[in-house]
């Protein structure tokens, strides 16, 4: 694996990081495409071919089509770009028109029920959610992006019993940002209240030690590889505040942030965690292809320059 054997406090690292409660609070997600999109937030769209890779692994290893939980899955963006022919970038510019700002969120819901429903179905799973947000995830469910949503904060509750059956039917499990504001007790409350032995797809910024979600997936029979040679790009750092605190993150975690963190962009690392016959049986190297050339224009990045005193912060166009 690799992993840095320390057990790092999360709420530590989170300091580090821009707080963005209130767009997740909200009926309809116009704040959340606003507000990320502005930092060229990316994260669903790099990650979905990889998803969709990975998924088509283990549609062809059962035969049927899973079922997804998406954890942390706020107002469903993972299963919008999965299962329809749609961006985040794409959808950001849909909600930015004068015309979708001005309207209700009861209109903006009941035209995204309309606007879903008119693209092909393309996904290759069936989604449902986890979140804390009853906002999202009842946005999520009423225009049919999840089947079925979940409201609950894992860390400090039990999952209940009317909940179990739907977190039972989870054939996968995927998160693309949510570690880091949960841990470990989280998926350990998913995993005992599954079935079977889900595969778990985990985007998982670099300032996130993986060790105790890999020692509890371990625990339940799955085995975790992280993919070597590629990252993948989150959002822009908001400040300089926050880019020199990443990199302090990292530093006490001895990660080199070289060309990575250092260029003014968070990066996640993707780890697969799964029984280890399926491991074995299909390295993650030979499922995933990660295709180059998905550049894309960015805003004013935070970087470091040498300057007389050392390396100073400097904001690049």
């Amino acid at each position: 694996m690799g992993d840095v054997e320390l057990r790092t406090d999360f709420s530590r690292i989170n300091q580090s990081k821009a707080i963005f409660d209130d767009i997740y609070a909200l009926d309809d997600p116009r704040a959340y495409f606003s507000v990320l999109g502005d930092l060229d937030y990316m994260i669903p769209d790099v990650a979905e071919p990889v998803v969709r890779q990975i998924l088509a692994a283990k549609a062809s290893a059962t035969g049927r089509k899973p079922v997804v939980l998406d954890v942390g899955c706020s107002y469903g963006i993972n299963a919008a770009v999965h299962r329809f022919p749609l961006t985040f970038g794409g959808l950001r510019h849909r909600y930015a028109r004068r015309e979708m700002r001005a309207i209700s969120s009861e209109t903006l819901v009941r035209l995204d029920r309309n606007f879903y429903a008119a693209w092909p179905d393309v996904g290759l799973a069936r989604f449902i959610g986890l979140d804390v947000s009853a906002p999202a995830i009842g946005y999520a469910t009423a225009v049919g992006l999840i089947e079925q949503g979940i409201v609950a904060d894992l860390e400090t509750e039990a999952l209940s019993t009317d909940s179990a059956p739907v977190v039972r039917s989870a054939d996968v499990i995927m998160s693309t940002g949510c570690i880091g504001y949960v841990t470990e007790k989280t998926f350990s409350k998913i995993l005992d209240a599954t079935e079977k032995r889900p595969w778990i797809i985990s985007f998982v910024l670099r300032m996130f030690p993986f060790d105790s979600l890999a020692a509890t997936f371990a625990k339940h029979g799955l085995v975790s590889q992280r993919l070597t040679g590629a990252t993948f790009i989150q959002r822009r750092f908001r400040d300089a505040e926050e880019f020199e605190s990443c990199l302090a993150a990292l530093t006490r975690l001895g990660v080199d942030a070289t060309g990575l963190e250092s260029e003014g962009l968070f990066h996640a690392d993707l780890i697969l965690s799964r029984p280890e016959t399926d491991a074995r049986a299909n390295p993650l190297e030979d499922i995933v292809t990660v295709a180059s050339g998905r550049g894309r224009p960015i805003g004013p990045r935070y970087v470091h320059v040498e300057g007389n005193e050392g390396l100073q912060v400097a904001l690049e166009p």
